[in-house]
């Protein structure tokens, strides 16, 4: 049944803002002359054909024009241009965007006007990884071998393989599920102590962007536009809900041209969407109860979502019991309508002191197998919908830092979609160290990766899913899954081997006239003879 989409808001021209829920205020303008930042030519780092048909081996911005995709092809997986690239590129910071770093103009999120013009060498800054520019256009669900509703029984050679490498490697007591879909005919899935139940800290997040998102499904479901208009025009002020976290974000102005890194004080303004972005790319507490919040609200005033300031201020003076269980009714049902067990997939809180205190919660918890699960209907563009994929894998791609299992620099040249967390407590007396708990210590990671270079099918050579949880006592256990993630990508390398080529003739192989040409001076007078 189609539901009428509500009068909202226009979108913001150059000089205007949004509508901020709760307050009837506007926040200040989201660009200088235009929402657009210029669009530049993908760098190269390696030997390449541009579009006017030349070669470069240096990496040069050329002049705006739509952007290129980013080279994939038999020259990245034959390694030319390795050398040049580690010189270049391995020395830099892995500072990083979520969304594709040209996705201000159709977003709004003003951060993503810094990455580009950093890009673009118009304000200073780092510049990123090769994996991490791909454009819009790029990004988005690839698998159609399957809908990716059901994971496929395990593959005993891939079974066999991963419990031989985690178990030779000091990682047995790890939570690993893994799904290959480099063969897109044949997914592969193996699973090591997947069924493992905990609590996987801020990968929770990919939840609360699912119930959001299925939530605007349900009030939109053919109006794309309707959800675009909401995500890039509500406005949010920060408030007891995003208190405390100790998580930086970018703030950038994009007509004065000022970047200001740190953690979201109340009074802080953002669309929807940049408070989803500062969630995903930041891992940011702050901005994931606000996010929060805000998912209640939409539950409740639907259509007519934003309110106005009396009705929103009214409705959050109910009791935390009526608005937790709101919370839990949506965030359950958005995991069950899209084939996931609530038993084992659920973020029962809040994710910030301040907003416990006002909504009621319950126990957070994941398995590895329900995390690649996720990934493979979010690859699949079935999980709510081909656009709640699309958007979803957009704003897991990298995050503002590669940490973790993503940071190996094996991953520098993939494109990376990921989302780390962590839960540590600690007994006895003398403090609790940072990710070093000596009585719950869990770290978790998910990520899709996809290599450069492209098969003829224009896909992905190499294309993987892992989900990995662990719990070593007393230990950070962030170099660990580092290296865990180069393990797994030899492995997976070594089960698609780059097929080899035929040698090169040698340039004297062939005449350098044909002898069959019926121009050649030498056959003319032998025939004249």
């Amino acid at each position: 049944m189609m539901t009428k989409a509500p009068r909202l808001p226009p979108l913001p021209r150059a000089g205007e803002g949004g509508l901020i829920p709760g307050t009837g205020q506007l926040l200040p303008p989201l660009a200088g002359e235009s929402l657009a930042p210029a669009r530049i030519d993908s760098c190269r780092f390696e030997l390449s054909q541009r579009r006017d048909g030349g070669e470069t081996i240096a990496p040069r911005l050329l002049a705006p024009t739509p952007a290129l995709p980013r080279k994939r092809g038999r020259e990245r997986f034959l390694g030319r241009g390795r050398s040049l690239i580690g010189a270049a590129l391995l020395s830099a910071a892995t500072l990083a965007q979520a969304y594709p770093y040209d996705g201000y103009a159709y977003t709004g999120i003003r951060r993503l006007d810094y990455v580009a013009q950093v890009y673009a060498g118009t304000v200073p800054g780092r510049k990123l990884q090769p994996g991490q520019y791909l454009g819009m256009d790029q990004v988005f669900p690839r698998w159609n071998g399957t809908d990716g509703k059901a994971l496929p029984p395990p593959d005993a050679d891939l079974q066999a393989r991963l419990d031989q490498l985690l178990a030779g490697s000091g990682y047995a007591t790890y939570s690993v599920a893994l799904l290959d879909l480099s063969d897109v005919t044949h997914p592969l899935y193996a699973a090591h102590n997947a069924d493992d139940k905990v609590n996987v800290g801020s990968v929770g997040k990919v939840l609360v962007v699912l119930a959001l998102m299925q939530t605007l499904a349900d009030l939109y479901p053919e109006d794309i536009a309707a959800r675009e208009r909401v995500l890039k025009t509500t406005m949010i002020t920060a408030d007891v809900y995003s208190q405390y976290d100790h998580h930086t974000v970018t703030f950038w102005d994009p007509v004065a041209k000022v970047r200001k890194a740190r953690s979201i004080r109340a009074g802080d303004q953002g669309t929807l969407w940049e408070y989803l972005d500062w969630m995903l790319s930041a891992s940011s507490n702050s901005a994931a109860g606000m996010v929060q919040k805000e998912l209640i609200a939409l539950k409740h005033f639907g259509s007519a979502y934003p309110p106005s300031p009396a009705e929103y201020e009214a409705f959050f003076k109910q009791s935390p019991k009526v608005l937790g269980d709101l919370y839990l009714q949506t965030m359950n049902d958005a995991v069950a309508r899209n084939g996931f067990d609530p038993e084992q997939f659920r973020q029962g809180s809040i994710f910030t002191h301040g907003g416990k205190t006002k909504v009621d919660g319950t126990s957070s918890y994941a398995t590895s197998e329900q995390l690649v699960r996720y990934l493979y209907r979010l690859e699949a563009g079935t999980l709510i919908d081909a656009f709640s994929s699309r958007e979803i894998k957009r704003l897991l791609y990298m995050t503002q830092r590669r940490i973790r299992y993503a940071s190996h620099p094996v991953l520098n040249d993939d494109a990376v979609f990921f989302k780390s967390g962590s839960f540590y407590q600690c007994t006895g007396g003398g403090g609790c160290p940072q990710y070093k708990g000596n009585k719950t210590n869990r770290l978790a990671s998910v990520a899709i990766v996809e290599s450069p270079d492209m098969t003829p099918l224009n896909v992905p050579r190499l294309r993987y899913l892992v989900a990995v949880t662990s719990n070593v006592l007393g230990v950070n256990s962030a170099v660990a899954h580092q290296s865990l993630a180069l393990k797994i990508h030899r492995f997976i390398e070594e089960q698609h081997p780059v097929p080899e080529l035929p040698p090169a003739p040698p340039d004297n192989a062939f005449p350098s006239v044909p002898v069959d040409d019926p121009d050649d001076p030498a056959r003319k007078q032998s025939e004249q003879q």
